[in-house]
């Protein structure tokens, strides 16, 4: 990829063998030790427009601390908020807005500790028996406090196959319900139980849009934390063109020729449909895809 996908490449040491190690952590507790500040789960600038940091004076008392790694040698933590807050995704305008000041490392750490601590916010209670959990390891892990039970969860990260389709030189691209108008992108979705990533890419193309594939390739991935998803960017090939679209997933589905993806990826007014922003690991790809 010609530049770096939003959300990837943290500057930040994640620094396992101290998670590991309480007396070290503790040690790194102190005055020197740097809090990233969050309205809930948004970030919080500074004039300059870079991430705020403060002190762990900041942090409410008694709150949970995660430790999010090393950086030019100080200890650098986030709060977990007492409530889910903050906007809920990436559509949200305003969130966007305060994200594209921030440079590829500030983004990709902001990305890496809204995950996490939202993660936290959302795991207060054990999935197997319903006791309350503790965070332990720096908070890459929470333990269920019940002596029976003391069962450990760890944060968990959800794989997406996000893929291009080819076939005679054309792209399929869909457009989903909730899509600004015009804008199409990339076909995606989970992957499931059971699946590999060649599986997921062929199951979810035949679910919505009625097409075979064959000869995936991977190209890219991009961490996304809303909440905290790996979208796995891929490539397919198909040997028809025959769609049937599955309209509870996708409002359409078509097939762009290349000098229509080019126009698109220009932002002209005159393109056939609207590209995948710059954020977004579909953009990339598509990108990729041109240059091929």
């Amino acid at each position: 990829m010609s530049r770096p996908l939003a959300f990837a490449g943290s500057p930040i040491d994640r620094a396992d063998h101290i998670r590991a190690d309480p007396d070290r952590l503790a040690a790194l507790m102190d005055w020197r030790a740097r809090l990233l500040k969050l309205d809930g789960l948004d970030p919080v600038l500074s004039p300059e427009g870079t991430l705020e940091w403060g002190t762990l004076a900041d942090a409410a008392p008694d709150s949970d601390l995660v430790f999010l790694g090393l950086a030019a040698g100080k200890a650098c933590f986030a709060e977990v908020p007492a409530r889910q807050g903050g906007s809920t995704g990436p559509a949200n305008p305003r969130l966007w807005a305060a994200m594209a000041a921030l440079d590829p490392g500030e983004l990709a750490t902001y990305g890496g500790a809204r995950s996490l601590v939202d993660w936290h916010a959302r795991h207060r209670f054990c999935a197997q028996c319903g006791s309350p959990t503790r965070l332990a390891k720096g908070g890459w892990q929470r333990t269920c406090t019940n002596d029976d039970c003391k069962a450990d969860h760890f944060p968990r990260v959800d794989p997406v196959t996000i893929m291009l389709v080819e076939h005679q030189g054309n792209l399929l691209l869909g457009r989903q319900p909730r899509f600004p108008p015009r804008r199409f992108s990339a076909l995606a979705g989970f992957v499931e139980p059971g699946e590999s990533i060649e599986d997921a890419v062929a199951r979810e193309i035949m679910e919505e849009a009625g097409v075979v594939v064959r000869d995936v390739t991977y190209v890219a991935s991009q961490p996304w934390p809303f909440p905290s998803s790996l979208m796995i960017g891929c490539h397919s090939h198909a040997d028809s063109a025959e769609l049937t679209i599955d309209t509870t997933e996708l409002d359409e589905a078509r097939w762009f020729t290349r000098a229509e993806v080019e126009l698109a990826m220009t932002g002209s007014e005159d393109a056939a449909f609207i590209a995948p922003p710059p954020h977004a690991v579909a953009h990339h790809l598509l990108k990729w895809w041109l240059e091929q």
